[in-house]
């Protein structure tokens, strides 16, 4: 992904030192940062790293030693990247990459690496959204400055226990606070206390500051906290919990209007998040743009393509693919919790399989869609491929079922919002016939279906469009309407229709002849098979 740069100091400095710390950095702590890549051992196995090329730093995932060599060697012929993050890299490493002139940042091992790109993704969409006049626009500069104003150490958590921001911690963070920033759950018996003490309860039945005494056999802290509230929508209803902010206190006593100040401080909490739920990243509304989902009706011109894909850093022409995943409920997952489920955000989860699959992968989303984005891309197959084992992956560790469709190639980025278009034809259609449309398919092969649909559902909004003695037929007499449908469906063939309905021969002959007689037609007619075969459609569909 790419987005306006920061520095990469103070991109370590948002990270702090609990999730990292730097090796080295030849090049100094000032170049920018504004684009990463997921670097594994098949990438390099493979020889998929070059679509990440252009990133500034990179992740590497279970990458060997030998392995992050090779994968410099090719990688530094061309632009270095800014830097590598690893975990516990080695020094044959480091030396390579400060020849290159690429800084190392060491990763906490018990670092997740979901964590961590989500941190950086963060930092890197909203780090540098202050204006001004506008000093609450950060949820990171908010937990800083909170830390500085009452002395402790603050962290902010959604509905979910999910960490999105934190202030810099010290020798004096517990080990809750150090686990919970590096996306691990707490240890069993801290939650357990927690749990049992009704703090989370409290937390979610009221606006007012819970104080959490210090557990010294457990190696807690003391510590304040508040619930996040947003204003629910209706009339008067009750405010919907959205987070928590949390107070570590360290040997410094808290300052004496802490609660007070804890208090402003979950105000703002609210009303940052409301606003960056409702507003999209500049990176985001960019890739959203070129898949024709941006707010304006009014369509991008190709001069503006070409804009957005220099701001994304990736090419506009040659040929890209486009995959939209559905899924009923495309708000979540479970995954390990503090304390019960903690529903994990499905398009975060897309976009880390994406951008390891591809490092210049572009991901947006709009309601229960996700998509993903492809640029310059050569083989279909793969991309299938991937969809199928991305799809697999996530029924099998997160037990969500997911549908893909693929539009591919598409003829450079001008045209992916006609691709996205005709995607969501065939998730449409997906949706409403689950079992007549594959779960990884394209407009081409499932564009029977998806025509037949739409064309059925066309007639059905125009009730003049249906024959009146099908629609009396279908609502008087079920049985004799479910025949009518297979024996047209079967074009006529009385073994098929009986096959179909499980009855004898005979029966289906029987009913043909009634239902003949009751709509006073010959079904031998042409033109009265099809207007009753879409009209059986329309009626089974309502």
């Amino acid at each position: 992904m790419r987005v306006a740069g920061v520095g990469l100091g103070q991109l370590l400095l948002a990270l702090d030192a609990t999730v990292v710390s730097l090796v080295d950095a030849p090049r100094g702590l000032d170049l920018p940062v504004s684009s990463m890549a997921l670097i594994d051992s098949d990438d390099v196995r493979l020889g998929l790293t070059a679509a990440a090329g252009s990133a500034d730093v990179f992740f590497l995932l279970g990458v060997t030693d030998d392995e992050a060599v090779q994968w410099l060697d090719g990688q530094t012929r061309g632009r270095a990247p800014v830097a590598i993050f690893a975990k516990q890299p080695r020094q044959a490493l480091v030396a390579k990459a400060v020849r290159a002139g690429a800084a190392v940042v060491a990763v906490e091992p018990q670092a997740r690496w979901e964590r961590l790109y989500q941190l950086v993704n963060h930092v890197l969409e909203h780090h540098g959204d202050r204006g001004p006049d506008d000093s609450g626009a950060d949820l990171f500069g908010l937990a800083q400055s909170l830390a500085d104003r009452i002395h402790g150490m603050v962290s902010v958590e959604d509905a979910q226990s999910h960490v999105l921001a934190y202030s810099a911690s010290n020798e004096e963070a517990d080990e809750l606070r150090r686990l919970s920033i590096l996306g691990r759950a707490g240890p069993p018996e801290h939650l357990e206390w927690i749990g049992q003490w009704g703090i989370f309860d409290a937390l979610r039945a009221s606006a007012a500051v819970v104080r959490v005494a210090a557990r010294p056999e457990l190696g807690l802290r003391p510590r304040l906290a508040i619930g996040i509230h947003q204003p629910a929508v209706g009339t008067r209803p009750p405010p919907v919990f959205a987070g928590t902010i949390w107070v570590q206190q360290g040997s410094q006593p808290l300052a004496d209007d802490a609660e007070e100040m804890l208090q402003g401080a979950a105000v703002l909490a609210a009303r940052l998040m409301a606003r960056l739920a409702a507003q999209p990243s500049t990176h985001a509304r960019r890739v959203q743009q070129l898949l024709g989902l941006a707010d304006s009706d009014v369509a991008t011109a190709a001069f503006d393509v070409s804009a957005i894909a220099r701001e994304l850093g990736v090419a506009p022409d040659g040929n890209a693919a486009l995959i939209g995943f559905a899924t009923a409920d495309a708000a979540d997952t479970s995954d390990t919790a503090d304390v019960g489920p903690r529903p994990t955000r499905l398009a975060d989860v897309l976009a880390l399989s994406a951008s390891a699959f591809r490092g210049d992968a572009q991901v947006a989303a709009r309601d229960s869609r996700i998509y993903v984005l492809l640029p310059q891309t050569t083989s279909t197959r793969s991309i299938t491929s991937w969809a199928r084992g991305t799809i697999g992956a996530l029924r099998t560790e997160l037990g969500v079922e997911l549908r893909a469709a693929i539009a591919a190639p598409v003829a450079g980025l001008t045209h992916v919002a006609t691709a996205r278009a005709e995607v969501d034809r065939v998730l449409d259609s997906a949706q409403r016939h689950p079992i007549s449309i594959g779960q990884v398919t394209s407009l081409a092969e499932a564009r029977t279906t998806v025509l037949l649909d739409e064309i059925v559902a066309l007639i059905g909004t125009d009730v003049r469009l249906v024959d009146p003695r099908v629609a009396d037929l279908y609502a008087q007499d079920p049985a004799l309407a479910d025949t009518l449908r297979a024996y047209l469906d079967s074009f006529g063939d009385i073994a098929a229709a009986a096959h179909w309905l499980q009855v004898h021969p005979n029966t289906v002959r029987y009913r043909v002849r009634r239902i003949e007689k009751l709509l006073a037609t010959s079904l031998a007619d042409p033109e009265v098979r099809l207007l009753f075969s879409l009209g059986l459609r329309v009626c089974a569909g309502r």
